[in-house]
């Protein structure tokens, strides 16, 4: 394990892997650098990129320094690519897919090209307003110390099936560890609960490349077209059979090429 400092001190765990051109993995919503998902993740990204790998503030090994702040997750991201050499290309999931479209909106100059998968913002005003019901139960929720019901009406809200939160997580030994990162799903929610910034995002310069999943949710896709017609410079694309968890191999192959460049 490797640490850094953001700029209000917070200090971030991570790990690098593999071999090649730098490139920031910045996870989603319940994840963390050492859960498995996420190691498969960055060890496959590793076949082909020095992979930094990092915990989010709140999360893992890394300080969570109260207030959070969108600004202060991007100063995290910022403290990250410094930790690469000053410039790194991007690719976020999810929420992480938000961070790193904002990052590089602010980090022109040390962001290379960014990759988004399922960039998670609201595609309407009403499921804008559903997403904001869905936060004002999450605070309740975690205000109360109910982590478990939190993580898992947070699971069930994002659309996974029940039947999978009990098999695949709620049984997973790293369950319990999960439910410690439940106070970050205040965060993740914070940050998905807006439309996508189409004005700021039609000024962005950085090469960006929009990967969806063809299973992601409806309002997935509409967000990504959102996206893709604002900003100038996109690579599209649609990744035939997978869903909002998509194979690392898979992504990797859309993805590698366009970073390459």
């Amino acid at each position: 394990m490797k640490t850094t400092q953001s700029k209000d001190g917070t200090m971030l765990a991570y790990d690098i892997y593999g071999d090649g051109a730098p490139l920031l993995f910045i996870t989603g919503a319940t994840c963390f650098r050492s859960f498995k998902p996420v190691l498969y993740d960055a060890n496959v990204f590793a076949e082909q990129f020095t992979v930094y790998n990092y915990d989010r503030r709140g999360r893992g090994d890394s300080d969570n320094t109260l207030p959070y702040s969108i600004e202060r997750e991007l100063e995290d991201i910022e403290a990250m690519i410094d930790e690469a050499g000053g410039e790194a290309n991007v690719y976020g999931h999810s929420s992480g897919a938000i961070l790193a479209l904002e990052a590089a909106m602010k980090l022109e100059s040390k962001i290379k090209r960014v990759a988004l998968y399922d960039p998670a913002y609201a595609d309407n005003e009403a499921n804008l307003k559903e997403f904001k019901l869905l936060s004002q139960e999450l605070y309740k929720m975690l205000a109360l110390g109910k982590q478990n019901e939190a993580l898992r009406s947070f699971l069930q809200g994002i659309g996974t099936p029940i039947e999978i939160i009990d098999e695949m997580f709620q049984k997973s030994p790293q369950w319990a560890t999960m439910l410690d990162l439940a106070p970050t799903l205040a965060y993740d929610t914070m940050l998905a609960s807006h439309l996508p910034p189409i004005s700021k995002a039609s000024q962005l310069k950085t090469p960006t490349q929009i990967i969806i999943g063809e299973k992601s949710p409806a309002s997935v896709h509409e967000v990504a077209k959102q996206l893709d017609k604002a900003i100038p410079n996109t690579m599209f694309n649609i990744l035939e059979g997978q869903d909002h968890m998509p194979d690392p191999k898979t992504v990797l192959q859309a993805f590698a090429p366009f970073f390459t460049r």
